[in-house]
């Protein structure tokens, strides 16, 4: 702490933009740069839930009803955010959705709309905020998952998106290192959010699936130790972030992942797990997890 008590260390009045943030890995980790002395900017699409965490955070704390895929809206909370606390430092690209369903049996505006989400906001989010980092040699963190490393039978659109953002963060940060802003990418496994617990709760087969994967990609971190590694890497500026750390090890064998020698492997119990997962799917009627703002009426 510093001698009038205010936090004190790397975040201390920095400026930080969240996307996703009205729950799970977005508010923890808006929660924990504030804690840190940073002033927050929360982005999402739940007004009601902004506005209290917002109010949780205390004075100095601004939020925007914004979907990530429109650019105007993403905008407008950018010249809010500057208007209010006068540039940007860092931004956290965290918002996120996974759809329900196979290419078979499926919505497949949920299936398109996942990647519109995970990877067009990302870059949506990217290009809003970008100009504001270069004015304070700032860091971008955005959100990919362990999911870009490996296929996953029942989560196509979640795995291609999360692929891509990693790539995307891979491109521009080479773009954006010469106008001296880092870019970091977020490499999560299953993290203990609404979104996870309602994937297994709506696909029981799914849940399954999962308890067969072999260690670390098995295993579920908590949401705190998640936003913690985040904000660390925010202080630090990191270039890659995993969650749970062994994830950077799975990263390095990728190449396995995607193999023929995978495909035999998860196959097998793919024949079994799909046609599991697509009758739940089939039975739950809608294309999203009932917390994801897009199942809603």
């Amino acid at each position: 702490m510093s001698i009038d008590g205010r936090p004190a260390g790397p975040l201390a009045g920095k400026v930080v933009l969240v996307t996703g943030a009205a729950r799970g890995i977005g508010a923890h980790t808006a929660r924990l740069a504030a804690a840190r002395g940073a002033r927050l900017a929360l982005v999402g699409l739940e007004p009601d839930r902004l506005a209290a965490l917002a109010a949780e955070l205390g004075p100095g704390h601004v939020w925007f009803a914004a979907d990530v895929t429109d650019q105007s809206a993403l905008g407008a909370a950018v010249d809010g955010t500057l208007a209010a606390l006068g540039g940007i430092d860092a931004v956290v690209a965290n918002a996120g959705v996974a759809n329900r369903g196979t290419i078979a049996v499926g919505d497949v505006e949920a299936l398109v709309r996942t990647v519109e989400v995970n990877l067009v906001g990302v870059m949506r989010t990217a290009a809003a905020t970008v100009p504001a980092l270069i004015d304070r040699g700032g860091y971008l963190l955005i959100v990919s998952s362990a999911a870009a490393f490996a296929a996953l039978p029942g989560m196509a659109a979640y795995c291609a998106s999360k692929a891509g953002v990693e790539h995307f963060g891979t491109a521009i940060r080479l773009e954006l290192a010469h106008r001296g802003v880092a870019v970091g990418t977020a490499h999560p496994s299953w993290v203990d959010t609404d979104l996870v617990r309602e994937a297994r709760a709506d696909l029981p087969a799914f849940e399954s699936a999962l308890a067969r994967l072999p260690w670390p990609m098995r295993r579920t971190t908590t949401v705190t130790e998640c936003a913690e590694a985040f904000v660390r890497a925010i202080e630090r500026r990191r270039r890659r972030v995993y969650v749970p750390r062994a994830v950077g090890a799975v990263q390095a064998v990728r190449s396995v992942l995607v193999s023929p020698l995978a495909d035999r492997l998860v196959g097998r119990t793919a024949r079994v797990t799909v046609p599991l997962i697509e009758e739940q799917a089939r039975a739950l009627g809608r294309g999203f997890g009932v917390s994801t703002p897009e199942a809603r009426p």
